[in-house]
Parts: C-alpha cells; structure tokens; sequence
C-alpha cells in the first residue's frame, strides 16, 4: 500500500513539474482565414515562412509563392521538402526558398472541378472557375500584401485538385507561372472534351510550365494514364515552339503515394 501511494506521489509531482516547465514548439506554419465575397464563405489557409524570413539580414529578401491545394493533406509533407531543398541551413540550394500557402478544402468537388458533372443524382459540381477566382482575385492579393513576395506563383495540385491546376494552366490569363498537375482526375475528360479544351487554348499557356505525373495503379490506371498522354501530345502538337511541359510516369507509384516524389520532381524541373 505504501508504495502504491509513493509511486503515486511521484507520479503526480512528476506530471505537475513536466507541465510547469515550458516547452519549445517546432513550428512550420501558422492558421489564418479570410471570407471570400465569391465564394460566400470563410476560408482557412495555411501559411510556411522560410527560415531567412524573420532573419534581419535577409529583410531585402522576396519570395515567389508555392499554392497547394487539398493543403490539409499536402502541408506539412511539402513545406518540410521545400525547406530542406532551399534552406541555407542544408546548403543543398536546389529551389529558392518560397512562402507556402495550403488551402483548407471545404468541398473538392464543388471547388475543383472546372465543368458541370451531369450525374443522375443533383450535384454542386462545376466551381472551378469561381474557387480560382478567390485564389487569383481575394487570396493571393491579401498574401502579398502581407508578406514579402516575388512576383512569381506555382499550383500544386493532385487528383481532383490536378485537374484544376490543369484547368487553371490552359486559361488564356492566369495569375500562376508553373503548375504541378499530380495524376490529374480527367475522369470527365472525353475525347470530344479534351479536343475542344485543346481547340480553345492561346498561346499564352506556353509561356508557363507544366509538370504532369501520372501514377500506376492497375487496371483502374489505363484510361485515365492515356488520357494524361493524349493531353500532352495534343499540347505538344500545339507548341509552334519549345514546349515547357513535363510528362512523368510513375511506374512503383499508385494514385496515393505519388505526390510527394511528383513534387520532387516537378518542383525540381521548374
């Protein structure tokens, strides 16, 4: 009974002590939000500053913008890859250092998917244009005016989230520079679709960089790989000069373990 309650004793003083001493925090991001006048929401973000950020001698620095999409999912993967692939403190300088922004999804489907999905059963599908609109128009306007930026953007986006970053790459006027399209979800992307998206694009799309990845994930892969190709061929047949674009193909990688090395890569080619 005596040592039950000394073992108790200590137990408690112990816990008291461990929760009296401060701890330190590794912190690679902070919380914010805004509402969004177009999309009639609030809207949560994250943002990743680089180490020299807050560094007095780097005050003169300015920083180009890395938007990711499903940011919930991606956020803490990429801010970690992106900060030791830039930071002084590894010396790998492979990319420059950047802000990250991760969005905090509300409804994918909604948000990004570019065209109205007719199904049997009423869907919101189709918001694509609009979410871009809160990204180009609401978003990135208040980051750079709250942080040091360069005026050069990059969209990360994988499946669904890719198809949107697609979308947003073929847009006569974007507010991106590059686009890193993980297995985009062009499910709805019919031969008679993709020609027409294909037909309408302008040169414009050229003087921006693509990075598509495609993933192996069986049988379910095959039309959804040939569409990827069928994509990049027309693409490529449309560039009257070099083409700034990427195909990869990820043979050992299925649709969910694909992004982090996709990135890797793309963030790497860009």
């Amino acid at each position: 009974m005596k040592n039950i309650v000394l073992i108790t004793l200590i137990t408690f003083f112990g816990l008291n002590k461990l929760h009296s001493q401060e701890s330190d925090q590794i912190v690679i991001g902070t919380k914010h939000s805004m509402y969004s006048s177009t999309l009639d929401e609030e809207r949560s973000y994250w943002v990743s500053l680089p180490d020299s950020y807050n560094d007095t001698n780097a005050s003169h620095k300015k920083y180009p913008v890395l938007v990711l999409l499903d940011g919930n999912i991606h956020f803490k993967s990429i801010s970690g890859m992106v900060n030791y692939m830039s930071s002084d403190r590894y010396r790998s300088y492979k990319i420059p250092e950047m802000i990250i922004v991760g969005i905090i999804n509300v409804d994918r489907r909604r948000d990004y998917t570019p065209d109205k999905i007719i199904t049997t059963q009423k869907n919101n599908s189709g918001g694509g244009d609009k979410f871009l609109s809160f990204l180009e128009k609401e978003l990135l306007p208040k980051i750079e005016g709250h942080y040091r930026t360069e005026p050069y953007r990059i969209l990360f986006g994988h499946s669904l989230g890719g198809l949107l970053a697609t979308h947003s790459y073929m847009k006569e006027i974007s507010s991106f520079n590059s686009f890193i399209a993980v297995d985009p979800s062009f499910g709805t992307w019919d031969s008679e679709t993709m020609d027409r998206k294909l037909d309408s694009l302008t040169p414009n799309s050229f003087n921006r960089y693509l990075f598509i990845a495609t993933a192996n994930w069986g049988k379910r892969n095959f039309r959804n790989r040939d569409r990827h190709i069928r994509f990049f061929e027309g693409l490529h047949s449309k560039s009257k000069d070099n083409f700034p674009s990427t195909l990869a193909y990820y043979e050992n990688e299925n649709h969910a373990s694909v992004p982090v090395i996709a990135f890797l890569n793309g963030i790497s080619e860009i």
